[in-house]
């Protein structure tokens, strides 16, 4: 394989501690910690690889011709920020890393609900806001919290990742409820799912069908006091109503990674609410543990590779 002209345009979003000598192995290797949209076209022109995380791609930044970039690698599974379409009438292929982040992802989830199912923003804050010291007692016991073992976790998107969670719920002696798109044996409806689940946690792509699907009407069917998770993508929820869910009380709990505007806006209906004992809100950073990274990276180069060598491994643009 002849050297590469290969540029990144978000390397901030891969962390800094992640090396990216592997590409410069590579050929020639050009990598911008950022990529405002108005740079996009004329840094990608004439590259052979782009390598991209939420960078969007669509008609107005894409060069035409010989100029336009023979493969982009998504460092992610989700590539909503990628017009397919728009890569195909450029001949250009798009390739996602599948399944590297799992384990990553499954544990931020986990660590999201047993924080929150066990209150320890407010047991922490009593330690750190002295309360504990100045209290006089060998504990503080408020606000109650309850044991997850016996509880019922839905969980909304049933790929690797779900299933990972649905794992390690099981282990902590949960009932599962799994809900997937296509239905089958031995998963359950969402209607279901909403009505029975004390713990709710999404993992699903962001499709055109899926785009709000957690919704004013969804929300009043859950339990009272009823746990939500979103680790799939901000627009997968209607973030309002969420939000509005979350203040009068119906939902008992909030955890969230991921927004619809990343990073979220001072005006973005979560923004309010981010002090609450009861949320927990973190920087779209699930995926991020730094063995899951270096295995995005890793990834990304036997696609390219693949791709160069005439293979369609992890090709999404011929779905």
């Amino acid at each position: 394989m002849n050297p590469l002209k290969i540029v990144v345009l978000d390397a901030a979003t891969l962390g800094d501690d992640l090396s990216l000598a592997p590409l410069e192995a590579l050929g020639t290797l050009t990598a911008y910690r950022t990529s405002p949209p108005e740079t996009v076209r004329e840094r990608i022109s004439g590259a052979d690889v782009v390598i991209l995380n939420k960078v969007k791609i669509h008609d107005g930044n894409l060069p035409d011709g010989a100029a336009a970039p023979r493969i982009l690698c998504e460092a992610a599974t989700g590539y909503d920020n990628i017009d397919l379409d728009a890569c195909r009438r450029h001949g250009v292929a798009v390739a996602n890393v599948r399944g590297y982040s799992s384990n990553s992802v499954a544990q931020i989830t986990v660590g999201l609900a047993l924080s929150l199912v066990s209150h320890l923003p407010a047991y922490c804050a009593s330690v750190s806001d002295g309360r504990y010291t100045r209290g006089g007692n060998a504990n503080i016991l408020v606000p109650p919290y309850h044991e997850i073992a016996g509880m019922t976790w839905g969980i909304v998107g049933a790929g690797k990742i779900g299933s990972r969670v649905a794992d390690v719920a099981t282990v902590l002696g949960c009932r599962t409820l799994l809900c997937r798109r296509s239905g089958g044996e031995g998963y359950t409806d969402l209607a279901t799912l909403l009505a029975e689940s004390d713990i709710i946690s999404i993992h699903t792509p962001l499709t055109p069908e899926t785009r709000g699907m957690i919704g004013t009407d969804e929300l009043a069917a859950m339990k009272d006091g009823a746990i939500l998770i979103n680790m799939a993508r901000g627009a997968v929820t209607d973030e309002a109503a969420v939000a509005e869910a979350l203040a009068s009380g119906k939902l008992g709990g909030l955890g969230v990674d991921v927004y619809s505007v990343e990073p979220m806006g001072k005006d973005h209906p979560y923004y309010p609410l981010r002090t609450r004992e009861n949320v927990c809100l973190t920087p779209h950073m699930s995926w991020g543990a730094y063995e899951a990274r270096a295995r995005c990276l890793n990834e990304m180069i036997l696609n390219m590779q693949a791709f160069f060598r005439g293979e369609e491994r992890c090709r999404v643009d011929l779905v």
